[in-house]
């Protein structure tokens, strides 16, 4: 996407963008492994007309599956599902010349990783990113920590600020720092599922600017007044970053259980009424379609201004949702 001949930077104005206006965004997965690019490239095609300020990349790293072997009994590996998350950011603002936030998480990395990480991301240009602590093993019932690697996104925030000052995580210079990077993080308007109260989670929010996020993207939500909430608490004690709702169109049946299992966020009971009453997965997309057009134009209405989206099965939802509201 160009204009005036001129291609789009790759650094994304946070502060601009947050001034005036509507915008939008969206969060992609990488391919799986073995999988090509086309699909994601789909999905940038069908929503790149509505101008995106820039698409969040996720990070997976490896998990836990389970191998039959020739005698019956199961081996245990660990798996990469979906591996390139920086390489496929390069692709995505090298062919559409769209701003890119790649996900950079403590799950599975070590410190070494992440910092090699920074350093090819600096190399690739791209100095946004959404700094996470990532899921727990689907195993764990707790997050544990990789060997070598961070506990908290507080600590993943300082090694970063560090980079951003010069100095490898061992200490040692940055010959050539480089530009410094810009990060967001994550909150959650109905909590973390860990965190024991939503004011001990609030409270990691109001630290996380404090040591440098420039803004935060919501966990998705059904229920607007929940994130009315959540911010109006969250500025009472000294929050005062940007904090973007993120959305998802419930796009299937199963998604009436699934999701609030998955993302820890309540079915606000009038869609669940509806949804009950859906016959096929059709009717519960045109009920999800409908449900976060209303979300939308709400929060336009409560001045916000700024939506980012989950993309995951649910692309051509978005892409109506965004055609509807124009």
């Amino acid at each position: 996407m160009q204009a005036n001949g001129h291609f789009r930077m790759s650094r994304v104005d946070f502060e601009t963008i947050f001034g005036s206006g509507r915008h939008f965004s969206f969060e992609v997965l990488p391919p799986l492994k073995g999988s090509g690019t086309e699909s994601l490239f789909r999905t940038i095609d069908k929503l790149k007309e509505f101008e995106p300020v820039f698409i969040n990349i996720t990070t997976h790293h490896s998990e836990y599956v389970y191998r039959e072997l020739p005698n019956g009994q199961f081996e245990r590996l660990r798996l990469r599902r979906r591996p390139g998350t920086i390489a496929i950011a390069a692709a995505i603002q090298q062919k559409f010349n769209i701003p890119v936030v790649p996900h950079v998480i403590c799950s599975g990395a070590t410190i070494e990783d992440i910092e090699y990480e920074l350093i090819d991301l600096q190399f690739l240009g791209i100095s946004n990113i959404l700094l996470l602590r990532g899921d727990k093993a689907k195993d764990d019932r707790v997050f544990i920590p990789t060997p070598g690697g961070h506990a908290h996104t507080t600590d993943l925030i300082e090694q970063v600020n560090r980079f951003n000052e010069g100095f490898f995580a061992d200490g040692s210079p940055i010959k050539s720092p480089g530009v410094k990077f810009s990060y967001g993080v994550a909150c959650y308007p109905e909590k973390h599922e860990e965190a024991p109260n939503i004011d001990v989670d609030m409270q990691y929010l109001l630290i996380k600017q404090q040591l440098g996020a420039s803004y935060a993207v919501t966990q998705l939500f059904y229920d607007n007044q929940k994130y009315y909430d959540f911010v109006e608490k969250a500025r009472k004690i000294g929050v005062t970053i940007p904090i973007i709702p993120g959305l998802k169109p419930m796009a299937k049946l199963s998604q009436l259980t699934v999701v609030p299992r998955s993302f820890h966020c309540d079915i606000p009971n009038e869609l669940a009424q509806e949804a009950m009453k859906c016959k096929t997965d059709e009717d519960a997309k045109r009920l999800g379609i409908e449900w976060t057009l209303n979300q939308c134009r709400d929060l336009y209405a409560h001045g916000v201004n700024n939506i980012h989206f989950y993309t995951m099965s649910a692309v051509d939802s978005v892409k109506e949702v965004m055609e509807r509201l124009g």
